[in-house]
């Protein structure tokens, strides 16, 4: 049967009239699946309820940020505490210094910290700079890496794995994507080039080193050791952009996981409880060239928000104090062979990719290693699949290329239910 979505509805047809699309961030608006999407009324736990009161169990967990389940009581008590005493104040504040001694503590690479309201702000601020520490003006990103909306980077490949870049977006001047070299994903060898054929000239190279903005891609065994050794040897900053990564997958991320120290890491989602934030920070010496210390400008009105380092103090702290970490990959792991059970039975190609709370379910033969192998998915299956499993109750992002997120929240009988109705859509799907 056939949810009513009749506010919803509503709601998107007079959003039209005064948002451009009717979102204010374009993955929501469902185009990469078709319909329209549904409003959100509430969320509680593992689930969330739109407009007309149907509920979901929500694998998107606001793209992240909501690691401890939504409206956690310990998260809301710490905004109401926090509140009480003013909501922003543009002056210091003890919790930012208690959140960036948490920081330092838990990523052994971060010397210093800044504060920042997204993770845009955070990557942006990271590769001015690694410019103003190298004196360097070109950078090197990796197709399908997404590191919000800059300039500098919201640039993909052109016909070649060296080709100095091509605007992404309008808007974007042609001589500013040309300082971004785009290189494929976990090809070691398109960087040694790289570095040799502009020696002297890249200041950076950042990545996310698990790449969750094309489905959830991995790095091969070696590559982010591979980049470390070259960066050394080149003197390239290396960044890490851990906004989804960072505080959901290890205390240190992913860079605790490798064993790898890079020179400046971006952060974000966790560290907020759900609120905006966003952060960088790295190797004493690099973030001393900021000012009020060094010739790089950085700022934000509203960084390091009382209400947001509240929250995102009490979500560490309950990650820490609930064994979280562990918690999460159980939760994945239980998910996993439930999943892939369910996809044997029905042998339906697929390329399953998880690590820790986050997965990926991509519809292709595979392997999917980067973004052109990740672009030669189904996406009109996952389409099917996606609207499939909305009607039964279950909230995947709406887009074959976006991670999905567990939560401590999520139930092993969550999970059983979301298995079951996946097994019921790819009978609908594979027909």
């Amino acid at each position: 049967m056939k949810m009513n979505r009749s506010r919803s509805q509503l709601f998107f047809k007079e959003a039209l009239q005064f948002i451009p699309g009717g979102v204010n961030s374009p993955v929501r608006a469902f185009r990469g699946v078709g319909g329209d999407p549904f409003f959100a009324q509430k969320a509680l736990g593992s689930k969330v309820w739109d407009e007309d009161g149907n509920s979901y169990i929500d694998y998107i967990c606001s793209w992240g940020p909501s690691i401890l389940g939504h409206a956690d009581p310990s998260i809301f008590g710490a905004i109401q505490s926090a509140a009480q005493n003013g909501v922003s104040f543009g002056i210091p504040t003890a919790r930012e210094v208690e959140m960036a001694r948490k920081i330092t503590q838990w990523v052994p690479s971060v010397e210093r910290v800044r504060m920042t309201s997204s993770g845009t702000e955070a990557t942006m601020s990271a590769v001015r700079l690694a410019r103003g520490f190298t004196g360097r003006d070109k950078i090197i990103k990796f197709e399908g890496c997404y590191h919000g909306h800059v300039d500098s980077l919201l640039v993909k490949a052109g016909s070649g794995g060296l080709t100095l870049g091509q605007p992404d977006s309008a808007g974007i001047p042609r001589a500013l994507a040309e300082l971004t070299v785009t290189l494929p994903y976990n090809d070691l060898e398109a960087v040694r080039q790289a570095l040799e054929l502009y020696p002297g000239e890249i200041a950076a190279i950042i990545l996310e080193p698990v790449v969750g903005n094309v489905g959830l891609i991995l790095p091969l065994p070696g590559y982010l050791e591979g980049l470390r050794t070259l960066t050394e040897k080149h003197e390239v900053v290396l960044i890490f952009d851990e906004v989804m990564t960072g505080f959901r997958l290890a205390k240190g991320g992913v860079q605790e996981l490798h064993g790898i120290r890079p020179d400046l890491s971006t952060f974000g989602k966790v560290i907020g409880g759900g609120l905006p934030v966003g952060a960088f920070g790295g190797r004493k010496e690099i973030m001393d060239f900021l000012a009020p210390l060094g010739p790089v400008y950085q700022a934000g009105t509203l960084s390091g928000n009382p209400l947001a380092m509240a929250a995102g103090l009490m979500q560490l702290q309950q990650l820490e104090e609930r064994n979280g970490f562990m918690r999460l990959e159980e939760l994945g792991q239980i998910l996993e062979d439930r999943v892939l059970a369910t996809l044997k039975r029905k042998g339906s190609r697929y390329v399953w990719h998880r690590i820790g709370s986050m997965f990926s379910l991509f519809f292709t033969e595979g392997p999917v290693r980067n973004l052109k192998e990740a672009m030669a998915s189904d996406r009109e299956r996952f389409a099917c699949f996606f609207h499939y499993l909305l009607e039964e109750g279950v909230y995947l992002a709406p887009s074959q290329f976006e991670a999905g997120f567990l939560s401590l929240a999520h139930t092993p009988e969550d999970l059983d239910l979301t298995a079951a109705a996946m097994e019921r859509a790819l009978e609908k799907v594979i027909r």
